[in-house]
């Protein structure tokens, strides 16, 4: 049975562990994830620290921590937050501070699943330095792949409420009334980010930022990469299946 405190150790840079399991898993799993927006990696990150009992560490939460909760920042993360409220991407150095604060999380009996870093070879490069202080080896970088327009279809059906901001989907979660919020009767809208053109910048810029750093894993043998088509617990399967071939290989 786990018991989790909402990842308090990786959002705070603490040292109290995050997680209690009885039994023990069966070993820690270290694994990095790679997947576009839209493409259904939240899911698939749940349903793999599920089964494996390991950490997500989400560089995003950490982002996210730093805007919203000024008692618990750490220096990099005020360092970041400086970035961000200036509308700038956070510089590669910072968001490697802000892991390497976490270190004790990297080395958690557990093992983590690593989301959102690195994201270039220059942090890719920094987390190898990181795993040779810790002597840790990652078990695979998990690169989610869909069609572009798979992943403009399934951002650009989803609706969201003005009032409750709960969301629909045009085909695969409609609401029972057209353009109408299931639990609170408000608007439904489409935000800007799922209009099909927004959909298309911010895949070729990830395409053209990861590339680089899919060949980077490709070349040290790591990359495993799996097709985010079907629903999620077919896409799941496909992923266990890939990671037990890579076990036994």
């Amino acid at each position: 049975m786990g018991m989790a405190t909402d990842r308090a150790s990786w959002l705070t840079a603490g040292a109290t562990p995050c997680k209690i399991y009885d039994p023990f898993p069966e070993r820690p799993y270290r694994m990095i994830l790679l997947g576009a927006p839209g493409i259904g990696k939240g899911t698939q990150a749940a349903m793999l620290c599920e089964r494996f009992k390991t950490c997500h560490l989400s560089t995003g939460d950490l982002f996210r921590c730093a805007l919203q909760d000024t008692s618990e920042r750490s220096p990099a993360m005020w360092v970041a937050l400086e970035h961000m409220k200036r509308g700038e991407l956070v510089p590669d150095q910072t968001v490697i501070d802000l892991v390497r604060e976490r270190l004790h999380c990297i080395r958690c009996d557990y093992g983590f699943l690593l989301d959102g870093f690195p994201r270039t070879v220059q942090q890719a490069r920094a987390l190898d330095n990181m795993f040779a202080e810790l002597g840790l080896v990652a078990d695979a970088v998990i690169n989610y792949e869909l069609p572009v327009e798979t992943v403009v279809e399934r951002l650009g059906g989803r609706r969201t409420c003005l009032s409750c901001k709960a969301t629909f989907h045009l085909r695969s979660l409609p609401p029972k009334v057209a353009g109408v919020c299931d639990h609170c009767g408000g608007d439904l809208y489409q935000r800007e980010d799922d209009r099909p053109e927004s959909i298309r910048v911010r895949l070729a810029a990830y395409e053209q930022n990861t590339a680089p750093l899919k060949d980077y894993y490709a070349a040290v043998g790591l990359l495993v990469t799996i097709s985010a088509d079907g629903t999620p617990q077919q896409v799941f399967d496909r992923t266990l299946d890939a990671l037990w071939s890579r076990s036994r290989s």
